[in-house]
């Protein structure tokens, strides 16, 4: 029995979805081949990413390999309450809605997980900790996962070295079609999409502050820039900060960037980045946003324990005024901005990422007795299917090596 706000939705929902299947080409052909092929019949699939269209339509192409489904959002903003509903209207399994409570949240994906999954498709990591934490009986049926974002994957790798997780996860953030294209150019303009949609000001003229100049930043600051910012970073990283700066952009620490930011971008998958100090300098009428996994970048928790007074400025956009008399705003609840306060990445962008953990989920099952490491990464021949149907459907061609060329590169002699 599935658990979702509003059956009724379902048509808006569905309009979605078939928006974005126009648009994502390569899903189109999985979901045709997958139709004929049926790699996971029989299989259970539990499913944990930010659940709006582009996910759903994952789902549809996972249910059409014939996968029983078993679907939860990965960030209670994130959840399109249309779109759930038309997954259950097309029998799918769905237990999430948006703003769910901690409890709600946590009931939703324990439902997900109580399921018995072969294959966990996750963002985040909250799957696999709570099959780990709260189901260990249910490990020895999972063949293995896929974890889409940075984040998890640091979450994957710690428990990996404590010798903690008990099957294998495919690292589909680490595939070159995802991170160089996804966290680049998907995260550069669905960041500023959600900020610009929600604030409705200008970006041209003003300080952005972003905090992480991984790839994800590099696309926030990118596009930050084209649209007339004087943009400044943060890190903690040397040499991400020495690239930052060859690219044109002032690096300084945060407690200084806090004195002259006008817009500030969290990007680094931590927590704690910008905390009371750098609250207590900022200038009246500064504007913070969340573009890391989880709403810990930006401590709201703390912001909200030292103001005097707050309201909601606007839609999706919580003002804090402090003993300075200050006002701070916060867009989505410092969750993820481009999710909480936007449609998230573009279709054609997580046509990519959806396709690689697709394929990846498929390559879990045909090796599945064959997989002697628990940390996988996605092999280079998906990585370059999923590259090389791309350029098809853009209509380009690339040359090839010749066998002399391949030779050559391959010899250590001259």
């Amino acid at each position: 029995m599935s658990e979702i706000r509003d059956e009724s939705l379902w048509e808006s929902g569905k309009r979605k979805i078939e928006w974005v299947r126009q648009n994502m080409c390569l899903l189109r052909d999985l979901e045709d081949r997958f139709t004929r092929e049926k790699p996971f019949s029989g299989l259970k699939v539990a499913l944990s990413v930010h659940l709006e269209a582009k996910t759903a339509y994952l789902c549809k192409t996972l249910a059409a390999g014939g996968a029983e489904m078993y679907i939860t959002g990965s960030n209670p903003l994130s959840t399109q309450d249309d779109v759930a509903a038309a997954l259950v209207h097309d029998g799918l399994n769905v237990y999430a809605w948006h703003g769910a409570t901690e409890e709600e949240y946590h009931r939703h994906i324990s439902k997900v997980v109580e399921a018995g999954p072969n294959i966990i498709i996750d963002d985040g990591g909250d799957l696999v900790n709570l099959i780990h934490n709260e189901y260990p009986q249910l490990i020895p049926g999972v063949i293995g996962g896929c974890e889409e974002t940075t984040t998890g994957i640091i979450r994957l790798i710690a428990m990996n070295k404590a010798k903690q997780l008990r099957f294998p996860m495919v690292l589909v953030n680490n595939a070159r079609c995802k991170y160089l294209f996804d966290n680049r150019y998907g995260t550069g303009q669905s960041v500023w999409d959600g900020i610009n949609r929600t604030t409705n000001l200008i970006v041209a003229g003003k300080n952005v502050v972003v905090a992480g100049y991984g790839w994800c930043g590099k696309g926030v600051a990118m596009r930050a820039k084209g649209f007339g910012a004087s943009v400044i970073i943060t890190e903690v990283d040397p040499v991400k900060a020495m690239e930052a700066v060859m690219d044109g952009f002032k690096v300084m620490k945060m407690e200084e960037a806090a004195k002259i930011g006008d817009l500030f971008v969290t990007v680094t998958g931590c927590k704690d980045v910008i905390t009371e100090n750098s609250f207590m300098n900022m200038k009246d009428g500064a504007i913070l946003c969340n573009a890391g996994h989880f709403d810990c970048e930006v401590d709201v928790a703390g912001l909200r324990k030292i103001a005097v007074e707050t309201k909601l400025a606007r839609n999706n956009i919580d003002g804090y005024r402090l003993e300075n008399g200050n006002w701070l705003y916060v867009i989505g609840e410092g969750r993820l901005v481009n999710l909480a306060a936007g449609d998230g990445h573009p279709a054609e962008i997580m046509d990519m990422s959806f396709a690689i953990q697709a394929l990846s989920a498929v390559y879990l099952v045909k090796n599945k007795d064959r997989l002697s490491e628990k940390i996988i990464y996605v092999p280079e021949e998906i990585d370059n299917e999923v590259a090389e149907a791309k350029l098809r459907y853009w209509g380009l061609e690339i040359d090839r090596l010749t066998p002399e060329q391949e030779k050559y590169l391959n010899s250590w002699e001259v």
